[in-house]
């Protein structure tokens, strides 16, 4: 993907000054940040791609080099203050940037502190459910048995024996990070990266559980219940925080991700929030009119009035009879709409077609002129 142009990542024009650029960049910050977008890897890249403008343009001799020579300019290689695409992280951006987000380096307002000892997260599970309809309109509550990573059992998830304890990394001493200083264009630059030794974590396991091998975690089977809101459609999903893979040593649970199949039903069509239901009504009641029963989604019928002479392609439209709307996207039922057509018998006794005969010498079976035109335009159109 092109890289966008710095000034547009901010939203800020080319003459703001130092103030309304670290301004834009913290509102960006804040909304992107990690630790309010947990594995959201489009907000993360969002993240990075504000921090890389912000390196730039609040530098006043890189933000000239850019002004002059845009992303052609001298160091655009490897990328501005040591970042350049993939070989950017979090643990950069957070060293280096740590005034914008008052003082702490990666936190800000209560968002994620200090970057120090940090706690891993188990990743997330996807699974697939298949709703019918009815489930659909009242909601449901489904049970899955789910292989998933569980805490072990033996050391609790600490990752140790029993009576061990953890030792201080050798590595970064505690602090969970190591600092590279690298030379640049712009001189000797200093990046912070996860400890490779202790994973982040600033301590390392003495003497490793034997059943977990030091994770903290092992396979299991969990039984876990999920609530689906009514209203849901396909392809919707249904996040469940906390239900996936366990995080090693007492780490966060990643989330269960429920993706919604919906089964066909025989009796309604679906169209949105709205359920249409075709009505094949007999020859009789459409003539003479008459009461008919129409099915809900509900289970119940209810009891509607047709008038005499309904014609085959009228549309009745029962409001909020349909569908709810999910939670967060609308509000109230969608509604139930009756498309009507009339049954042809395809067989008659001798009595019946001698009753249609005498029907068909009577006016009222032949329909009045204006229904004539308006049927044989109806065909013209349709061959022109």
């Amino acid at each position: 993907m092109a890289k966008r142009d710095y000034y547009e990542v901010l939203g800020v024009d080319k003459n703001a000054t130092e103030d309304q650029i670290k301004k834009a960049y913290r509102t960006i910050a804040i909304k992107y940040h990690p630790d309010r977008n947990p594995g959201n890897k489009e907000a993360e890249e969002k993240f990075k791609e504000a921090a890389e403008a912000y390196d730039v343009l609040h530098d006043p001799q890189k933000r000239q080099q850019y002004d002059q020579f845009g992303f052609e300019g001298p160091g655009m290689g490897s990328g501005f203050g040591g970042f350049g695409g993939a070989s950017m992280n979090m643990d950069d951006i957070f060293s280096m940037f740590g005034d914008i987000f008052g003082g702490h380096a990666g936190g800000f307002g209560g968002f994620g502190g200090s970057r120090g000892p940090q706690k891993h997260r188990g990743s997330d599970l996807r699974l697939k459910v298949k709703l019918s309809l009815e489930e659909i309109a009242h909601g449901v509550t489904k049970k899955f048995k789910v292989r998933k990573d569980i805490t072990c059992s033996h050391c609790h998830g600490s990752g140790a024996e029993a009576g061990s304890t953890n030792e201080q990394c050798p590595t970064c001493h505690g602090s969970g990070v190591i600092t590279h200083t690298t030379q640049s264009i712009f001189g000797m630059m200093q990046t912070q990266g996860v400890c490779p030794t202790c994973g982040g974590e600033g301590t390392v396991i003495k003497n490793k559980c034997h059943e977990c091998g030091g994770s903290g975690i092992v396979k299991g089977e969990e039984v876990v219940e999920i609530k689906i809101p009514a209203g849901v459609a396909e392809g919707m999903i249904v996040n469940v925080p906390g239900k996936g893979n366990a995080g090693r040593h007492k780490g966060i649970n990643g989330d269960i991700q429920v993706f919604i199949e919906e089964e066909p039903n025989d009796t309604f069509i679906r169209d949105d929030n709205d359920l249409i239901y075709n009505l094949l009504l007999d020859f009789p009641t459409a003539a003479l009119g008459g009461e008919v029963e129409i099915p809900t989604i509900e289970g119940n019928k209810l009891k509607v009035k047709m008038e005499p002479g309904t014609q085959p392609g009228k549309t009745m439209r029962l409001r909020g009879k349909g569908l709810p709307a999910v939670q967060g996207y609308g509000r109230g039922n969608g509604d139930l709409v009756v498309n009507v057509s009339v049954y042809v018998p395809k067989t008659l006794s001798k009595e019946e077609k001698a009753a249609i005969e005498e029907f068909r010498q009577s006016d009222n079976f032949k329909g009045d002129a204006a229904t004539k035109q308006s049927i044989f335009q109806k065909f013209k159109n349709y061959f022109n």
